[in-house]
């Protein structure tokens, strides 16, 4: 128990800093009535509108970035900004979307530092043409050096070592961490920190894009493998159908998984999921957009050159009943 608080004190100390410029930036300044629709209520600020491009690495299908483009939505309704939202997972084609949000000359930029390699070059551009930049969910170790003035997200090391700590004092040996885009590194970095915990953690990739192809071979690897006793998801829809191949391949492994979706706190409600890591991604969405007003502004640079952590946070059992409400709206 204690050490569960303990993480849930590290995720709500980290976003007091988005939470602040909610409360100290909304604006009383006058707007139409309808441009409140759907937002968390308050007026739109009265600054010049300005345009933000939100670029991730989403791949279709994955419920995860609704929730970081509605944290965006609502910043933006409140901010008085134009969003434009993009997204492709392969790195090169996430470039030349860059690359086009700068030719369109928009006023800020967040990017997701999945492949930061591939994204140097255009966000170079980026910086060169005086556009801010602030990055979120992925890159927390590289935004600095790629020009974002801040990120938004979760350490995923540290992550991925609070999953292994927890697997270990629940006595799991013998995990199976499931990667659905090979070369991601934050990914990577959540099934690294599990190893760290946990030595004998398996590292199996798969084809994200193709839940018939995750299903099949996480079923083909639990029936060669009868020594694994957890397999380990790493993002709410992947996790949903490990569910399954567990139960194809006739395994007594348990699930456990990082993020979250409304479909996945309630199997962690029935028990069916032991728990998941949950990073927060209406906030990453939320704060960047945010971040990139503040600083249009009035020159803010939120986060004083260090990332500012959304996550981690376990939600098990006991909790996900707490949250499953959020999750239904949509913000958790």
């Amino acid at each position: 128990m204690s050490h569960k608080l303990s993480w849930r004190k590290l995720a709500a100390a980290a976003v007091m800093v988005p939470a602040l410029a909610l409360t100290a930036c909304s604006s009383s300044g006058g707007r139409a009535p309808e441009a409140n629709d759907g937002g968390g209520g308050g007026a739109v600020a009265d600054t010049e509108r300005m345009s933000v491009a939100l670029i991730t690495h989403a791949a279709p299908g994955d419920t995860f970035w609704d929730i970081v483009r509605k944290g965006a939505e609502e910043a933006s309704a409140k901010d008085n900004v134009e969003l434009q939202y993009l997204s492709d997972p392969e790195g090169g084609r996430q470039a030349q979307l860059i690359e086009q949000a700068v030719d369109q000359g928009v006023d800020g930029i967040a990017v997701t530092l999945a492949k930061p390699d591939a994204l140097a070059s255009a966000l170079k551009k980026a910086t060169d043409a005086g556009i801010p930049v602030v990055s979120l969910n992925a890159g927390e170790d590289r935004f600095s050096e790629l020009g974002a003035f801040t990120h938004f997200g979760s350490n995923e090391k540290l992550a991925g070592e609070a999953v292994g700590e927890r697997l270990a004092s629940e006595g799991y040996e013998h995990p199976i961490c499931v990667i659905q885009e090979q070369g991601h590194v934050g990914l990577e970095n959540r099934c690294a920190g599990v190893k760290a915990k946990v030595p004998d953690t398996e590292i199996l990739y798969v084809q994200g894009t193709d839940m018939t192809q995750v299903e099949s071979t996480v079923t083909a690897k639990l029936q060669a493998t009868a020594a694994a006793d957890v397999v380990i998801g790493l993002g709410a829809p992947f996790t949903l159908t490990i569910l399954k191949a567990v139960g194809n391949a006739g395994s007594d492994a348990k699930v456990a998984s990082f993020d979250m979706n409304a479909e996945l706190a309630q199997k962690i409600v029935d028990g069916d999921v032991i728990f998941t890591v949950d990073q927060q991604p209406w906030l990453q969405g939320y704060g960047a957009v945010d971040a990139l007003w503040q600083n249009q502004r009035g020159g803010f640079e939120i986060g004083g050159g260090q990332p500012v952590l959304t996550g981690p946070t376990i939600v098990d059992q006991e909790s996900a009943q707490q949250v499953l409400e959020f999750a239904e709206q949509g913000v958790r």
